[in-house]
């Protein structure tokens, strides 16, 4: 009996969702839970799998919007059908001599880098060429698709004059219509300030090989703002209060998102009670978590509610930039790259690894004076991370408890 494949609702208020890509070919003998289709929300990206085995037959092609509940395809299972027996091996020829072959190795290549390379249909083997003996990575391909765009025309030759035209995703389409609606409907502006980075890079570089042993995963920079974060909003709550109607909502946890940038545009899953957990504790969830996001491997859930985000432009090479708010929060906090440069220390000229960070807030919620407040205790705590002990206070008071 033919089964249909339906689509499921991916959250609550979503009647409809954009069939991005069909995994499998009409036709196709398809396996019992095996990917078939990729569906995008205006939240998220998610994959459908076959319920059963058998030979499926599309219905909905590729970029049509479609309701929740659905049908997309019909799967007639296959009865009785079994996986052929392997086959034998023949018998080894006898030989005088063992022949020896050199054989080069196949050049692996990431998940993500597989997928975008399918995406883009470039030609595996032309990537691998130029980057011999090395992993293909997402970095890899980018390199390559700048060399190959910049790469000069023979004198005389005639430039490209196509154009590809692609239908934006829900996904696209919605995180546009929020970004236009925080410009209009918030009263947004951003503070910035300046973190030296030297304590943090000090403890990574000392502790970062015994730090992965221990917990599978190295030390980053976005577990310490994480937790600084965490400290200084229980100091100034209203930097993670929110507007809701006609009533100022001021949760007493934190739930930090943490921005990452996915195959299909930026998502940012949501690390609940952040602040009841340790630097350990935060960076294995920001690992697993950003590793779901690149496999587009998020579940709505992981990305529903969030009361404070945290955005790295720096690992894209942003010095500087004002990130936008991510409603209905009232504030995100940006990070950026670390570059050295001179500052004044006990007035003397030295050399420190600097980064810039900017907050931006709504000013309906937020005044100026708890905004800079704010970002002067982030970075407080980033320059002396032993006070992330103590809840933001000076251990040596502690001790002397003053």
């Amino acid at each position: 009996m033919p089964i249909e494949l339906i689509v499921p609702s991916p959250g609550e208020s979503i009647t409809q969702v954009q069939l991005a890509k069909w995994l499998v070919q009409d036709g196709e003998f398809v396996e019992r839970d095996q990917e078939v289709v990729e569906i995008d929300s205006d939240k998220a990206s998610f994959p459908l799998a076959a319920p059963e085995a058998g030979n499926i037959k599309i219905t909905v092609a590729e970029g049509d919007n479609i309701a929740v509940g659905a049908i997309i395809a019909v799967i007639t299972p296959a009865e009785g059908i079994k996986s052929p027996p392997p086959a034998p091996k023949p018998a080894a020829a006898p030989v005088e001599k063992p022949i020896i072959r050199e054989e080069r190795p196949k050049q692996p290549a990431s998940p993500l880098a597989k997928r975008i390379m399918e995406e883009k249909k470039l030609d595996t083997r032309e990537v691998s060429a130029t980057f011999p003996g090395k992993k293909i990575t997402r970095k890899e391909i980018a390199s390559f698709l700048n060399k190959k765009n910049t790469t000069v025309a023979p004198s005389g030759a005639t430039g490209s004059r196509e154009e590809v035209r692609k239908k934006l995703s829900t996904l696209r389409l919605k995180l546009a219509e929020r970004l236009v609606a925080v410009k209009n409907e918030t009263a947004m502006l951003t503070t910035f300030n300046e973190i030296n980075m030297q304590q943090v890079i000090a403890i990574k570089e000392r502790l970062n090989e015994t730090f992965k042993e221990r917990y599978g995963v190295g030390i980053g920079f976005m577990s310490f703002f994480t937790k600084a974060v965490t400290i200084a909003l229980n100091e100034f709550p209203q930097v993670n209060s929110m507007i809701d109607g006609e009533e100022l909502v001021t949760p007493q946890y934190a739930d930090v998102g943490i921005a990452v940038s996915a195959p299909k545009g930026l998502v940012v899953p949501v690390i609940r009670n952040a602040e009841m957990m340790s630097i350990p504790e935060l960076e294995v969830k920001i690992k697993e978590l950003a590793v779901k996001a690149r496999d587009n491997k998020l579940t709505i859930d992981e990305m529903k509610g969030g009361t404070f985000t945290i955005t790295n432009g720096g690992v894209f090479g942003s010095l500087m930039s004002t990130p936008i708010l991510n409603p209905p929060q009232s504030a995100i906090l940006g990070m950026h790259k670390i570059i050295e440069r001179p500052i004044v220390v006990n007035g003397a000229v030295v050399i420190a690894p600097m980064m810039y960070v900017a907050l931006s807030y709504d000013h309906r919620v937020i005044d100026g004076r708890e905004s800079v407040s704010f970002l002067l205790k982030i970075k407080e705590l980033i320059e002396d991370p032993v006070k992330m002990l103590t809840g933001g206070m000076d251990p040596v008071k502690l001790l002397l408890d003053l």
